[in-house]
């Protein structure tokens, strides 16, 4: 163990799993493509008894489906009803790549910033459209504070406008700070376990040396906890911002 060097980093490098007729396809990609499957098929099974009254699987399923669409319902009103199959997809694909990586051999993709920011700048554009289609040209009276003096326009536009254009970037940087800090957190504790379960096994007594490993299980639940709260709170902000382009 003297030698032994923790490379907590390493676990967020791309390798190639495919390659030829000029795609690159790495883990990160692979792991996309899990969760994309995973979300529908695990819905497809927890509906499909549609028992009148449901087993176990089907009242998780249901749970999860009105959760989010209370969160739709409750943040953008009546016509949330069309932003609930985004919102619900958006979940959780972003909770599945949050949960994937905790698996062994696995990559978190969320730890990516590529992908976090590809997933906000999705929300913003359509912020953006949903907007305009909505309330037009008006969309641009909201980088003018009301009763503002116009005096204050030259000063006050910009900084709305910076204001509104740093939406894709706090969204994308919170989740990809969160996942990578979490993970890297998890190689280092999980890297000394042994060292550490030994030494202070053979100081303290047997049982003892059991408490590292108790630590890396209490790191792991936290792990999961901040996954979902993540998940949450990329699909809040983003009913938050469709609710703003929705109302006039």
């Amino acid at each position: 163990m003297a030698g032994h060097k923790i490379d907590a980093l390493g676990q967020f490098e791309l390798h190639e799993v495919f390659g030829g007729l000029g795609v690159y396809f790495t883990q990160s990609e692979l792991m996309m493509v899990i969760a994309a499957i995973i979300v529908p098929v695990a819905i497809y099974f927890g509906m499909r008894q549609k028992a009148v009254v449901p087993g176990r699987y089907q009242s998780a399923t249901e749970m999860c489906y009105e959760f989010i669409h209370g969160m739709a319902i409750g943040t953008m009103g009546a016509k949330g009803k069309g932003f609930f199959p985004f919102i619900f997809a958006l979940f959780f694909f972003i909770l599945t790549g949050n949960y994937l990586g905790l698996l062994p051999f696995s990559f978190a993709f969320t730890s990516h910033i590529v992908v976090t920011v590809t997933l906000a700048l999705m929300v913003f554009v359509l912020s953006i459209l949903v907007s305009l289609k909505n309330q037009g040209l008006k969309f641009f009276a909201h980088f003018m504070p009301a009763g503002a003096p116009i005096a204050m326009a030259p000063l006050l536009v910009p900084i709305e406008i910076l204001s509104y254009l740093s939406r894709p970037i706090s969204l994308s940087i919170r989740l990809f700070a969160n996942m990578v800090a979490g993970h890297v957190m998890l190689e280092m504790f999980a890297g000394f376990t042994i060292l550490l379960a030994t030494g202070l096994g053979l100081a303290l007594g047997g049982p003892l040396g059991i408490l590292p490993i108790l630590l890396n299980v209490a790191l792991i639940a936290l792990e999961l906890l901040v996954g979902a709260l993540q998940a949450y709170v990329f699909a809040i902000l983003t009913c938050m911002y469709l609710q703003e382009a929705i109302e006039h």
